[in-house]
């Protein structure tokens, strides 16, 4: 699931639409009805209709079904964590455990 150059300018709308295309497409490719995938993954089938036409989803139900269909790798995508900060390279300080404040400009 690669974001192209034109996923970039994509309204968050249009993106969980391009999203539940994908996810139905791939149940389909599994052979898989609504009612089957819904019920290994303990949600609606309603719920999984709404995912699959792009009208939102909680994160939990979006993890559900990518777990059945088998492809929980893709979360992995999303925002990979290195074993190396290139930063902390050039640091002796303990890693860090959140994000700083952004500084005010006058």
């Amino acid at each position: 699931m690669a974001i192209s150059s034109t996923q970039r300018h994509q309204t968050v709308g249009e993106i969980e639409v391009e999203l539940g295309e994908r996810l139905k497409t791939l149940r389909i490719h599994q052979n898989l009805d609504q009612a089957t995938l819904a019920e290994r993954a303990a949600i609606s089938v309603r719920t999984l209709r709404n995912l699959e036409a792009g009208y939102g989803s909680s994160l939990g139900t979006l993890i559900r079904v990518v777990r059945i269909l088998g492809r929980e790798s893709w979360f992995e995508t999303i925002a990979p964590v290195t074993s190396i900060n290139p930063l902390m390279l050039t640091r002796t300080a303990a890693p860090r455990k959140r994000a700083s404040k952004t500084k005010k400009t006058r």
